[in-house]
């Protein structure tokens, strides 16, 4: 199964797309992953990633798509992936279309996870990170015996930054001018299959395997 998953930012993406890799035993590509990769290893299109990320610029499109490329021709990827955060627009769309003929793969499905757009920023605007330990509260659904400490380690509990609601729908704004497009775009050639995000983790990952499944070989 070739897959590519979508939906606003605090959808879950990140968490269902673990579960759907394993359960179709096919690798998790992240975009995060291929630039952590790139950079880490020191390759030319890293080197190249790494000065734009330095001077807080986002990284051009054809950089990005390099990597993708690089990344799709990997032997563990031949029977199969998960592509998570690729594409974001619908120019890099018809860039992953021309790759995979390259490949002689063609893209088997596009899941989009729906999620209403205040149920995305009371999800994280409600997250209180632990400063000592790292551990993610929820004030609605996860919330700590005593308000502002860690359970876990008695740790200061704060609300970072970009979990602040303005910047949350900051966030929403710039996916649904840049990202959505991609669900019509993706819908109108007949790969698009969409399950409702809200719910238990559980839930979600059982009506995201239930609608995938068929696309399986």
């Amino acid at each position: 199964m070739r897959l590519v998953l979508v939906g606003p930012p605090g959808a879950g993406k990140g968490t269902q797309a673990e579960f759907i890799a394993e359960h179709f035993g096919i690798p998790k590509i992240s975009t995060g992953d291929i630039f952590r990769a790139n950079v880490s290893g020191g390759t030319d299109l890293g080197r190249l990633a790494k000065k734009y990320m330095d001077a807080g610029d986002l990284v051009p499109d054809e950089v990005t798509n390099a990597m993708v490329r690089d990344r799709l021709a990997q032997p563990d990827a031949v029977d199969g992936f998960l592509l998570d955060g690729f594409p974001r627009n619908v120019g890099q769309a018809n860039e992953l279309q021309g790759i995979l003929d390259e490949l002689g793969a063609p893209l088997s499905v596009v899941l989009d996870l729906e999620v209403d757009f205040e149920e995305v920023v009371k999800r994280l605007s409600g997250r209180r990170t632990c400063k000592k330990c790292g551990h993610v509260w929820h004030l609605e659904y996860d919330a700590p015996s005593a308000a502002g400490i860690c359970d876990r380690c008695g740790g200061e509990l704060y609300q970072r930054d970009d979990d602040l609601p303005d910047t949350v729908r900051h966030r929403l704004d710039v996916y649904a001018a840049q990202t959505a497009p991609l669900i019509d775009f993706y819908r109108n050639v007949g790969q698009l299959v969409s399950i409702d995000a809200l719910g238990a983790v559980e839930d979600v990952t059982e009506r995201a395997i239930a609608e995938l499944t068929p696309f399986a070989d």
